[in-house]
């Protein structure tokens, strides 16, 4: 809890929420930056350096016993230089010693506790830290006395322990590009997505045991293996785990979104905190799963997931400007969880018809015990379909009690203390969300959705790009800083071409070219064919990361190779395609050995075998705009392979890209001759340079993909 009583510290200038959490803390907190190590390097002192983020519910648990004890602060004042960091701010850092700690103690996470010398290279780590020895775990205030007087009487055994530590964080750095001899064959996506379904909970859905993650970009892969082979065992796991996902604790059923990830197997109990990445990756999912499977309920978790994204989480900036903020904590007044859960009775108050009581606690499994900590979080234990023959009410009838109940309690919980908020606008997540929006808009045709991402697009834009083509990372109470990382790159570029294949504003190519150029020169490594987590100009740290496997979000290096891939596809700029290509053979062998660890890699490498299915739309620019169905019907049609180019004929956009000698789709293409008064949609299909007759009904695209079945997949 902040106390304004205390002297602030230097973290008070700081715009991150985290930091500013810890700004009246009696901790003599620094920043990382040239202040802190210089000190530390003029008094040699050891540096206690401190990751977490604001939304982290074990980082407020350490903050409270520790950070907040005066004892405590007056050994860290006293002995220690301490800086704090928010890993959302500086991925590069906190990439860097979060592999320190899983090579040092096998495993990691956040808070992240990190001893370094003066020069930046760790000696010790860990995680949480009780303030007292508990949980088999040292208490903190041991660990400080132990650790400062190591450093200072046991100078060897401290050089000895950064030596290792650096000699593993530079060959785990580096280990993945020593197979980039390696031939790329086919195969991997049979042997990843049978490894991956014997990972699987076949009772539970998602992948091991507890904590149970979402791990989207896994389950997105299994969906295109499912296209890649039509095997309905790998569609109906997916739509297995989504179920239980959306019937789960972690599902807000109250207020819409998802936590990040649940404590327990049964994805019952989460970890509150509501992270904007986890939203936008499950809407994609949510959106191919209608696409494959045409089944309304994922609309629904689209519609109410964006609909607490644009309550809860939307920053406008101008009229034409919105974005996307990070998280929302798992803590409100201190207790974890608290904004979200309910006793039996207080529900009892609030739905007073008891009939409309009792059926709501039986389909959200509430008791008088409870199923967290004497409170109860709403989970869905059974069927609408078994309600309405339990309670002899048609199924009508039980959705429309259960709709009306939330509703009262959604009111109620709206008066409670909420959950702190943390503000800041970060590329790489709003890139996401971008994407998000247009699988979104695909399947609901919503033209508010398109239009939000286009906002995004405009705010990125406008306040984090700089130089033509280069990306600001973070932006907050009007200032954007730190330049960009390999991630908030190459999910743009992703999210540009996005856009850019549902409008006909060529800008959005033109810039994701631009972009992944930037990329390129800034980047990549020519020695070992990848691409680097930080830029070439960028703070120079004790060691250049590289980031091959998705973690939380998805790696950087497999979303590059995606825009590569994409990109080459309507280029056919070879460079393109060569890049990409080494940085799969860069990561072939560990992504055969640890498929779960490269989802993200899978669905480039399906799309690179697989080859896409071009498709141009065009359709009349003096049709109405309500008649036009052919682009409607491609869009909810389950085609991840698909590469579109949507224009409108006649105009300026239309003849940019007719006669740019960078886009390959339209070369040959004889469609100048369209009159524009006798047509409403024109399309085109085309796969390994053979392109179909044009076709001006949506009857015409169905008997096409009928007969064309094999020739598409």
């Amino acid at each position: 809890m902040i106390n304004k009583d205390n002297k602030p510290n230097k973290l008070i200038q700081e715009s991150s929420p985290y930091l500013l959490q810890h700004a009246y803390n009696p901790v003599e907190w620094f920043p990382w930056g040239e202040e802190a190590l210089t000190k530390a390097k003029m008094e040699n002192k050891p540096i206690f350096l401190s990751i977490g983020y604001s939304a982290c519910h074990w980082c407020h648990v350490m903050a409270h016993e520790s950070f907040e004890d005066e004892k405590i602060a007056q050994i860290l004042n006293e002995k220690f230089i301490s800086i704090k960091v928010d890993r959302e701010e500086r991925p590069d850092l906190d990439d860097i010693y979060q592999k320190a700690c899983q090579l040092a103690t096998g495993n990691g996470g956040w808070p992240l506790s990190v001893f370094l010398t003066p020069d930046q290279k760790p000696f010790y780590v860990g995680t949480y830290f009780p303030k007292q020895s508990r949980y088999g775990l040292p208490g903190f205030s041991n660990i400080l006395e132990t650790l400062y007087q190591a450093y200072h009487d046991k100078k060897e055994d401290i050089d000895k322990a950064t030596y290792e530590l650096m000699e593993s964080l530079v060959e785990s750095s580096s280990s993945l590009a020593k197979n980039s001899t390696t031939d790329i064959e086919r195969t991997i996506l049979d042997e990843s997505a049978v490894n991956l379904l014997q990972i699987a909970d076949s009772l539970h859905g998602g992948f091991g045991q507890a904590p149970k993650f979402p791990n989207t970009t896994n389950l997105l892969f299994l969906l295109r293996y499912f296209d890649y082979t039509k095997n309905t065992q790998f569609l109906n796991f997916v739509e297995f785990t989504a179920k239980k996902m959306a019937w789960g604790g972690i599902h807000d059923h109250l207020g819409g979104g998802f936590s990040r990830y649940a404590t327990d197997q049964k994805w019952l109990i989460p970890h509150f905190e509501k992270m904007l990445y986890d939203n936008a990756l499950l809407i994609q999912l949510f959106s191919e799963l209608y696409q494959a499977t045409g089944k309304n309920q994922y609309l629904t978790l689209i519609q109410t997931t964006l609909q607490y994204l644009s309550q809860k989480m939307t920053f406008v900036k101008e009229k034409n400007e919105n974005a996307f903020y990070s998280s929302e904590d798992a803590d409100s007044e201190g207790i974890e969880g608290k904004f979200y859960t309910w006793k039996k009775n207080e529900i009892k108050e609030n739905i007073v018809d008891k009939e409309k009581f009792e059926l709501f606690c039986d389909y959200y499994g509430i008791t008088q015990g409870g199923n967290f900590e004497g409170t109860n979080i709403l989970n869905i234990t059974k069927s609408i379909e078994t309600l309405s023959k339990q309670y002899n009410i048609s199924i009508d009838k039980v959705e429309d009690i259960l709709k009306e109940s939330l509703e009262i309690l959604f009111k109620v919980r709206e008066k409670r203390s909420p959950p702190g908020k943390d503000e800041k606008i970060l590329t790489s997540w709003n890139a996401l969300m971008i994407s998000a929006l247009v699988a979104a808009y695909k399947v609901t045709n919503n033209a508010d959705y398109l239009d939000s991402a286009k906002k995004t697009i405009n705010f990125v834009e406008n306040n984090l790009s700089y130089d033509g083509n280069r990306l600001k990372h973070t932006y907050k109470d009007g200032i954007s800083k730190i330049n960009g990382y390999l991630d908030d790159y190459s999910y743009y570029i992703n999210a540009l071409l996005d856009v850019f294949e549902v409008s006909s504003n060529p800008f959005y190519f033109r810039r994701a070219i631009q972009y992944i150029d930037s990329l390129i020169t800034h980047f990549w490594d020519i020695k070992e064919k990848s691409f680097f987590f930080t830029a070439d100009d960028q703070e120079r740290l004790i060691i250049r990361t590289k980031n091959f496997y998705d973690l939380a979000i998805p790696s950087g290096n497999s979303m590059a190779v995606y825009a590569l891939l994409r990109i080459n596809f309507i280029t056919q700029n070879q460079d393109y395609l060569d890049k990409a290509e080494s940085i799969i053979k860069s990561c072939y062998k560990a992504a055969l050995g640890n498929p779960f660890g490269f989802g993200q890699l899978l669905i480039s490498i399906y799309l690179y075998f697989k080859k896409p299915l071009e498709i141009i739309v065009i359709q009349n620019k003096k049709s109405d705009y309500y008649k036009r169905e052919m682009k409607k019907w491609i869009m909810k049609q389950y085609i991840p392979n698909s590469i579109t180019l949507t224009l409108e004929y006649p105009s300026s956009e239309f003849e940019q890209l007719k006669s740019s000698n960078i886009f390959s789709l339209l070369k040959d293409k004889e469609i100048e001759s369209l009159e524009s008064d006798k047509f409403i949609e024109c399309v085109y299909i085309c796969k390994d340079f053979t392109c179909s007759l044009p076709m001006y009904s949506v009857e015409e695209l169905e008997n096409y993909f009928n007969r064309n079945s094999q020739i598409i997949s």
